[in-house]
């Protein structure tokens, strides 16, 4: 399943951040990645220059670095996870 770059799916994403105590900020700045992570203070930057699809993007990156509690979730944000994390399993090459 591939994601679909809208605002809902960027939503969803976001939420799953938020309801582990993350902040995300939108700001300028020069980040190589288009995105920086201060861990300790559990804060995500990410360029405010970027679209939906460069935000989506750079969020599934940093849920991919980040353990996330999933106890924290609800149900709907549990199962968007999932899938998410599904789908970019199914993406990895298997060596």
């Amino acid at each position: 399943m591939a994601i679909k770059y809208n605002k809902a799916n960027l939503k969803k994403i976001e939420e799953i951040f938020l309801s582990n105590e993350f902040v995300i900020r939108y700001e300028k700045g020069q980040f190589k990645s288009g995105y920086c992570i201060l861990r300790d203070k559990k804060i995500i930057i990410i360029n405010r220059f970027f679209r939906e699809k460069g935000r989506i993007e750079s969020l599934l990156d940093i849920i991919q670095q980040t353990e996330l509690d999933e106890s924290k979730l609800s149900e709907k944000s549990k199962e968007f996870f999932k899938s998410i994390a599904k789908s970019y399993s199914e993406e990895l090459p298997s060596n």
